[in-house]
């Protein structure tokens, strides 16, 4: 492998080479299992949503003007000859001076355009309604078509479909969706010393961490797994791992052997598959400046840092991007998703101009505002990572941050 690194570059520019990647094929999949996944094809509306003119509260279905200068010691009467239930299309019109209890959602007769809501009447008996409230034309009513109107654009390619997105498709009554496939991630971890959970560390072993967390963020992701396990410190081992991982997966990750060490194989394994082509080696950002990114054809390779806490900052970063991307989210690359905290720093942190860094913290809430607390430690103690519960990103144009000072943690 090569003595040095690639140029070493930003994280922006790096984020733009991880956009070159494709989304996944389409494929169509019931509703009821489209939570999380994204849209494959923009949405419109397959007819008015509401279908009619419905009400927003329980009362009495009128027209306005039959409750013109109506009032506590005035009121309107009205009588009630109807009674609507929920989703059916009343069979009757209203005529001037009558009303129809109307419950939330139901549909408005003909001859009425406003609602009264059940708090401002009383049932005086034989059929008769006191109103004790003038109204407008239009209050309490949901129009047909004010959530949408048939034809209308809804929902664009590449939205993750949420609760709410669930809540439209199921109004609009629609059955079978079709959304991006989630993609296969082919994961290994490399190193003679990395030995399988279950198994017994001798001196110099570890077990295998990486993996198995990387795993977990793919998924949470929407990424499905491939593990193909341990490969031992060998590049023909490793090569074959590669071809191995690629050949049904949609990406592949990897972590250990992105570093300089003379035992570092991965971009020499990398380089040996066809139509490989090395995109970048080194990102301007602590932890994780020796991550890789080569494409192998349409896929792409993502070599992570060894060092436990390294790797799982690296996919934050740009991992799970990578895998949203690949599943055809339009806001993969978007910061403002972000869950962003406004805290105080309570400890000076250095920082070195020209590379952005990554500083676990741990937040606490006080009577005088929220607390960063940063947590010091090697990239590889795990310490580190169960006492955080946020990130302070620090820019490269910044050089170091005073006690005290105001700043946005990134919850994680």
């Amino acid at each position: 492998m090569s003595s040095r690194f690639l140029s070493t570059l930003t994280r922006a520019e790096f984020t733009k080479l991880l956009q070159q990647f494709n989304a996944t094929p389409d494929e169509s999949i019931a509703f009821s299992e489209s939570l999380d996944r994204i849209l494959a094809a923009d949405l419109t509306a397959c007819e008015d949503l509401p279908a009619g003119d419905r009400s927003c509260m329980d009362g009495y279905a009128l027209a306005a003007a039959d409750t013109f200068g109506a009032g506590e010691g005035n009121p309107a009467y009205l009588e009630c000859r109807h009674c609507i239930e929920v989703n059916v299309f009343p069979n009757f019109s209203l005529q001037p001076g009558e009303c129809a209890w109307i419950p939330t959602g139901g549909f408005l007769p003909p001859g009425a355009d406003s609602v009264v809501m059940v708090e401002y009447t009383h049932d005086i008996g034989d059929g008769t309604i006191e109103v004790r409230r003038s109204l407008a034309p239009g209050e309490n009513l949901m129009f047909r078509g004010e959530d949408a109107r048939k034809g209308s654009p809804l929902l664009k390619r590449g939205t993750r479909l949420r609760v709410p997105e669930m809540g439209l498709l199921a109004a609009l009554g629609l059955t079978q969706i079709r959304v991006h496939r989630r993609p296969r991630v082919a994961i290994l971890s490399t190193g003679d010393e990395i030995v399988p959970v279950e198994a017994q560390p001798r001196p110099g072993e570890m077990r295998d961490v990486n993996s198995h967390a990387v795993a977990a963020m793919v998924m949470q992701a929407g990424g499905v797994v491939e593990p193909l396990g341990i490969v031992r410190d060998d590049l023909e081992a490793l090569r074959d791992a590669l071809e191995r991982g690629l050949k049904n997966s949609d990406a592949l990750l990897l972590s250990g052997g992105s570093s300089k060490g003379t035992r570092d194989h991965t971009l020499d394994a990398i380089a040996q598959l066809p139509g490989a082509q090395i995109l970048a080696h080194g990102v301007a950002m602590a932890p994780g400046k020796p991550t890789i990114l080569a494409r192998v054809g349409a896929k792409p390779i993502l070599g992570l840092p060894g060092q436990v806490g390294s790797a799982q900052i690296v996919m934050l970063v740009l991992g799970q991007p990578l895998v949203r991307h690949l599943a055809g989210d339009g806001r993969a690359f978007d910061e403002s998703r972000r869950s962003l905290r406004r805290a105080l720093l309570t400890r000076n942190v250095p920082s070195s101009q020209g590379r952005e860094d990554y500083l676990r913290v741990r937040l606490e809430e006080t009577a005088d505002g929220l607390l960063a607390h940063p947590v010091m430690g090697k990239s590889g103690l795990l310490r580190t990572l169960l006492h955080s519960d946020a990130l302070l990103v620090i820019s490269a144009e910044t050089e170091g941050l005073l006690e005290g000072r105001p700043v946005d943690v990134w919850l994680i």
